[in-house]
């Protein structure tokens, strides 16, 4: 199981407009953090996790030349608005190809992007999907995947847990608090990412402080903390983070 992240940033992403903070204006290319997404490639599968924003920008920068499926985690417009991009894909691929969410994220999808599901007139070009709402496991391909309901700013939310080729990964980009089921499926795993949005507390994203130690109790062989704010700088947080934890950056390469 490889793994890429395509964005490390909150909604905001980094360096924020108008903002001249010193991460902002830091020349450090780890504090440029795009929104949030994740690329994994198992078991001959290709799947993005959210379509934000930057999407279109992410596949261009960091390589991505396939996508078999798209798992969306809640439907807020840092996590879907780079949806139309898709269409790409099923152009290079000639293929329909799946997303999945929660029913009210897929509810939402068609909402903000009902033309999917018209027949393209010659000329024009349309994301081919197959929107598919899922409430339990479910699997593409030989990749084992289960949704996990978390809280999150009031809105339907999953994290995801991957599994393929023996390895487990858990991903978790929007959270404030994870109930005793989720913390059971995501306990023990080869690698967990988790929301540590920034250290002043949030009303609905874990604190770093918050994700290190969620992340200390799941006791993943590997653990990231993702969907980060400009008061993050990179070099300092990374420091000062206990082992085993790290932060990623935007286009960091993982084999789980």
């Amino acid at each position: 199981m490889n793994i890429v992240f395509l964005g490390t940033g909150t909604s905001s992403g980094v360096p924020v407009i108008g903002c001249a903070c010193a991460v902002c204006r830091s020349s450090d290319p780890r504090n440029k953090r795009r929104r949030s997404s994740l690329y994994v490639q198992a078991a001959g599968q290709h799947i993005i996790i959210d379509t934000p924003p930057d999407f279109r920008d992410q596949v261009l920068a960091f390589g991505v030349r396939r996508v078999d499926a798209v798992l969306i985690t809640h439907a807020h417009a840092d996590h879907i608005f780079g949806f139309d991009d898709i269409r790409r894909f099923n152009e290079v691929q000639d293929a329909v190809i799946p997303a999945y969410g929660s029913p009210d994220t897929i509810a939402a999808m068609d909402r903000f992007f009902p033309y999917v599901h018209q027949v393209a007139k010659p000329g024009l070009s349309y994301p081919r999907v197959d929107f598919r709402t899922v409430t339990a496991p479910f699997a593409v391909g030989p990749v084992h995947i289960d949704p996990l309901l978390v809280e999150h700013a009031g809105i339907e939310t999953y994290g995801y847990r991957l599994e393929a080729d023996g390895r487990t990964l858990g991903y978790v980009p929007d959270c404030q608090r994870l109930s005793a089921a989720v913390v059971q499926r995501l306990r023990g795993l080869d690698c967990v990412i988790l929301d540590g949005l920034r250290r002043k507390y949030h009303p609905t994203h874990f604190t770093l402080d918050q994700s290190v130690a969620e992340l200390q109790r799941l006791g993943a062989r590997r653990a990231f903390i993702t969907h980060m704010t400009h008061d993050l700088d990179y070099e300092t947080t990374a420091q000062a983070l206990p082992s085993g934890i790290d932060i990623p950056y935007d286009g960091l390469i993982v084999d789980v």
